[in-house]
């Protein structure tokens, strides 16, 4: 290829430096440090980097005739695969000894994919949102970008080439990495509307990324000087990715459009640091900064199953995560020095690609069936006895969902389930999320019997709030919950029910007008159609899974928490402040009245996994069955207590005929 020798890739301060930005961002955002929210575009930056670098190197390769697959294949394993396989067994085996046992199979099988730079695959199609609770619990979700990374190096080498041959320069090269820029970021922002997780996970939809990258060095270095004529100041590409790490959050659709913006940045300021004397260059190039984007990698490897080790053994203010990301940075540190550089620098290996990739294979292999039997044993520990009650509470489904009440996000249709006689004189009707709907054992008690009928109106994951909401489960909004709450709130208006109970989640949101005013134009159809309304408060959230911090586990995890209880705090200023902004929106109407059961289910402001034998939670914030049977007579004695206050101003209270 004509002139490709005349690329260099020597050493560069700034882009160790943003590297060093790029880790702080997302250890930042995964620590939990207020408005850093969206430090995950970190990842985004790595991307950029890997095309820039790579490139430069195979184009320099290609040019003096030194390119081999196999050498360059045996160099990507050196630098990477003793750091990750070092991670993976450390991890594995920690979180076998610290994790709970329900949790240990889907640990399990994510380790086995990150051995073998697959684990994206499995994030992917195992529909595990990078930005749900779930995804937060998985100790390797991070290695998802190295699966990206991997299968990247896999198909980039062959791309340069064949783009590459019989060329006389360099347009067509650059005629084809266009092309991959453009084809992949519009499937990227395609899929982020249709498919979320692929466009999020997958290769294909990121290698607009790498492409850019690519590009940037094409652009902006040859023999070290600037070549480009789209120079763009590197302090505003700084600017552009640390904007987009306080301005994204969880709650926008991603990567999409919105990648462009910390993709650009990290372009601008390879830009600017291919001329070297713009003023970013400087504050990248300052010692800290270069000693943590030397040690960048490993501490990208460590943080994260550090960070949820810790938590699983303790409860995390903000100073024990920051301390923990700094001792992870420690960790990271120690493996770099004493493990991935010796490896990569052992001139045994280096003489050897062929030998190195082949026991680089081996390796990948037998962690990966290490990590395959774990997930074997895990599965067959939760079929033990002791796991049992466990087990039942956690995969218990309410009669509801077993009717098919519930379609979730699969459509707006609206399914009423009955329950009691057809012609019963009084009706009761239940409408909510599934938070709300967790009292159904308890409205069942009450309601379905002589002379009354109860009709259950649920949507999974949907407020009872008139405002639209980005749902980050399936990665857009959540236009089936808009239409189906209006479906239901015009088909009351035909049912005249006696008693219509509401209740929905706290987690949505939104702001202070939203919960008021989207809850009023809820309530004004209800309290129309309905003799009385009863607002039910939304229940606590627990800081972790109630039946998983129940479950037995070993002699270092009972040490390690010794003081720790399955139990937390009921108060919550958000939710607080909801349950008033709730009550604003009740007191405009004369037949709404509020229901607060916290103290009945978390007495003294305290709630506990498990209260008298009785498991009270079923996940973090979903009441067990059982014990929502329990309190059949308390939210009786409430709902009565609650009509007859409003009573006493001349308000028509509960029909003398209610149970």
């Amino acid at each position: 290829m004509k002139d490709t020798a005349g690329y260099e890739l020597g050493y560069r301060a700034d882009i160790e430096g943003l590297r060093a930005v790029a880790i702080l961002l997302v250890v930042a955002a995964h620590a939990g440090l207020p408005g850093l929210d969206g430090g995950f575009v970190g990842v985004d930056v790595f991307f950029v980097l890997s095309g820039y670098l790579i490139t430069g190197l195979l184009l320099r390769q290609m040019g003096t005739g030194t390119f081999g697959f196999a050498d360059f294949y045996a160099r990507r394993l050196r630098r990477l695969l003793p750091g990750l396989l070092l991670m993976l067994l450390v991890t594995s085996v920690l979180a076998y000894l610290l994790v709970a046992p329900d949790q240990q199979a889907g640990q399990a099988q994510a380790a086995t994919g990150a051995a073998v730079w697959l684990s994206n695959f499995v994030f992917a199609f195992g529909n595990l949102d990078y930005f749900t609770a779930d995804a937060e619990s998985n100790l390797f979700l991070h290695t998802w970008s190295l699966g990206v990374e991997e299968q990247f190096y896999l198909v980039w080498p062959l791309l340069l080439l064949l783009a590459s041959a019989r060329a006389a320069d360099v347009r067509r090269l650059k005629f084809v990495l266009c092309g991959v820029f453009v084809l992949s970021l519009a499937l990227c922002i395609a899929w982020t509307q249709t498919s979320p997780l692929l466009a999020f996970y997958m290769m294909p939809t990121r290698g607009w990324q790498f492409a850019l990258g690519a590009l940037t060095f094409l652009a902006a270095t040859r023999g070290g000087k600037w070549q480009g004529g789209f120079y763009v100041s590197g302090w505003l590409g700084l600017a552009a990715i640390v904007g987009a790490a306080l301005c994204f959050d969880r709650s926008v659709p991603y990567p999409g459009f919105r990648a462009l913006l910390p993709a650009l940045g990290a372009a601008a300021v390879l830009a600017a640091g291919s001329r070297g004397t713009d003023g970013v260059v400087r504050f990248l190039s300052v010692s800290p900064m270069q000693a943590i984007g030397r040690v960048s990698y490993a501490w990208y490897l460590w943080h994260w199953p550090v960070l949820l080790l810790g938590a699983a053994v303790a409860e995390l203010s903000i100073w024990n995560r920051v301390t923990l990301a700094l001792l992870s940075l420690v960790v990271g540190a120690f493996s770099y020095y004493f493990v991935e550089s010796p490896i990569r620098r052992s001139p045994r290996v280096i003489a050897k690609p062929l030998r190195t990739a082949v026991a680089a294979l081996v390796s990948m292999a037998i962690v990966a069936s290490l990590c395959a039997r774990w997930s074997t044993h895990a599965q067959q520990r939760m079929s033990a006895p002791d796991m049992a009650r466990f087990e039942q509470v956690r995969s218990e489904k309410l009669l509801i969902y077993k009717m098919g009440c519930d379609e979730w996000y699969h459509s707006a249709r609206v399914n009423l389930c009955l329950f009691g006689a057809v012609d019963a004189e009084h009706t009761a009707l239940a409408i909510g999320d599934s938070v709300g709907l967790q009292w159904f054992p308890a409205y069942y008690e009450l309601f379905v019997r002589p002379g009354w009928r109860l009709l259950v109106a649920t949507k999974s994951s949907c407020p009872m709030v008139d405002e639209s909401l980005f749902y980050a489960r399936i990665g857009r909004e959540y236009t089936e919950c808009a239409r189906w709450r209006s479906d239901v709130l015009h088909e009351v208006s035909s049912l005249h029910p006696d008693i219509v109970l509401v209740g929905s989640s706290h987690m949505a949101p939104y702001s202070q007008a939203q919960w008021i005013e989207g809850t009023a134009r809820v309530l004004d159809p209800l309290s129309k159609s309905s003799a009385h309304v009863y607002l039910m408060r939304s229940t606590p959230v627990l800081p972790f899974d109630g039946p998983s911090c129940l479950e037995p586990r070993s002699r270092l995890y009972d040490v390690l928490s010794a003081h720790r209880e399955c139990a937390a705090s009921a108060r919550n200023t958000r939710r607080d402040a909801i349950y008033q902004w709730l009550g604003n929106a009740a007191s405009r109407f004369d037949n709404v009245s509020l229901v607060d059961m916290t103290d009945a289910i978390c007495p003294h402001e305290r709630c506990y996994a498990e209260r008298n034998g009785t498991i009270v939670f079923r996940d973090d914030q979903h009441l067990s069955s059982a014990f929502v049977r329990s309190l059949a007579g308390v939210l009786a004695d409430r709902l009565v207590q609650s009509a007859q206050d409003r009573d006493k101003n001349g308000v028509s209270a509960v029909p003398q005929s209610s149970p």
